[in-house]
C-alpha cells in the first residue's frame, strides 16, 4: 500500500474482497483496471445476486471484468506487464502497467521455529489452535490471522478479548460463539451476518426472506445513493435472524443492529417492533421484517 504512483493500467488477479476494493479505488483515483477471476462470477462466496448487483455497479465506472478466466502466463514487456490469460478455449493477452495479484495470503510462519517448540501447524501453515486459541503445546496461544479463525481486524481485536477472558477472568469465552461478520468496502459497501442465502437454504431449515431495494429507501433516495437491496434471512420456526446483506448506502454500520438481535439470540420480532430513528438506513429493518415470505 505504500504506492506514490498511479498505475496507467492496473491488472488486477482474484475478483474477491480485496481485488475489488482496490480495483473500484484505483479506478476513481484514474487507472484504467481490468480484473481477472478464476470463476464464473465475482465473490464467490456471496449469493450470485449479490455478486451480480457488484458486478454491474463496477462495470458502470468502466471497470473491465473478466470471468471464468485463467491466468497462465505473466511477462515483462517492456516496461509493462503482459498476462496471458484462458477463457474456455480461447487465449487471449492483457497488457498493463501494473499487475495487483489479490489470489489470498498465507500467514508468515514458516520463520518462526514452531517446530522447534513443538506447535503444529496445518497444511496452509495456520497455526492449529482450539476453540478458545490455545496452541498445541500448554501456555502458548495464537491470535489473528497466523491461526487461519478470521482475516479481519475485528476478528482479530476478539481473539485478544477470548484470549484475555480465558487467560486472566476466568471466563470461558469461545471461537465459536461469535456470529460470522464482514463488510466489503466497495461503494456502496456490502454488510454481512450470518448465513448467506445459499447457507440458509443448505442448512434444512424453513427460511422467511425479507428484502428492499435501496432506491426504496429514503434516505438513499435523498443522498442520490440507491445502488444495491437488504436481504434478512428468518428461521421459520424459532423466529431467530439467521443472517443479513446489506448491499448500499450504510451496509457496513446497518448490519450491526442485526447482529446485535442475533447475539442476543431474541426473536425477529424484537427489531420488528423497534422504533428506529427518521430519516435513516436503519429505520427500513423493522420495516422489512413486516414483510417476510418463505425463501424461493
Amino acid at each position: 500500500m505504500d504506492v506514490d504512483f498511479l498505475p496507467a493500467h492496473l491488472l488486477v488477479l482474484g475478483g474477491s474482497y480485496i481485488g475489488l476494493e482496490f480495483g473500484q479505488m484505483y479506478r476513481r483515483f484514474g487507472s484504467e483496471v481490468t480484473i481477472i477471476e478464476l470463476g464464473p462470477r465475482l465473490i464467490a462466496r456471496e449469493d450470485e445476486d449479490v455478486s451480480q448487483a457488484i458486478a454491474k455497479f463496477l462495470a458502470e465506472e468502466g471497470i473491465d471484468i473478466r470471468v471464468n478466466s485463467k491466468v497462465v502466463g505473466v511477462a515483462k514487456e517492456g516496461d509493462q506487464v503482459a498476462v496471458t490469460v484462458e477463457t474456455g478455449a480461447a487465449r487471449s493477452r492483457i497488457i498493463g502497467s501494473h499487475l495487483l495479484l489479490a489470489i489470498g495470503r498465507r500467514p508468515n510462519t514458516d520463520d518462526l521455529g514452531l517446530d522447534q517448540a513443538g506447535i503444529k501447524i496445518d497444511k496452509h501453515g495456520y497455526i492449529e489452535v482450539d476453540d478458545q486459541l490455545r496452541a498445541s503445546v500448554p501456555g502458548i496461544w495464537a491470535l489473528g490471522d497466523c491461526n487461519g479463525r478470521g482475516a479481519f481486524t475485528h476478528t482479530s481485536w476478539n481473539d485478544f478479548e477470548i484470549v484475555a477472558s480465558n487467560l486472566l477472568d476466568n471466563d470461558a469465552r469461545r471461537v465459536s460463539d461469535r456470529i460470522t461478520a464482514y463488510a466489503l468496502y466497495t461503494d456502496p459497501p456490502l454488510g454481512r451476518a450470518g448465513m448467506t442465502e445459499r447457507q440458509a437454504r443448505e442448512s434444512g431449515r424453513e427460511v422467511l426472506v425479507a428484502t428492499m431495494a435501496m432506491e426504496d429507501v429514503s434516505r438513499a433516495y435523498e443522498k442520490g445513493e440507491t445502488k444495491g437491496f437488504m436481504r434478512i434471512l428468518i428461521d421459520k420456526e424459532t423466529k431467530q435472524i439467521l443472517g443479513a446483506s446489506l448491499l448500499g448506502l450504510s451496509g457496513d454500520e446497518v448490519i450491526h443492529s442485526i447482529l446485535d438481535v442475533m447475539y442476543a439470540k431474541a426473536p425477529y420480532t424484537v427489531i420488528r417492533r423497534a422504533m428506529h430513528i427518521h430519516p435513516t438506513v436503519s429505520e427500513f429493518i423493522p420495516t422489512m421484517l413486516e414483510d417476510l415470505a418463505p425463501m424461493q
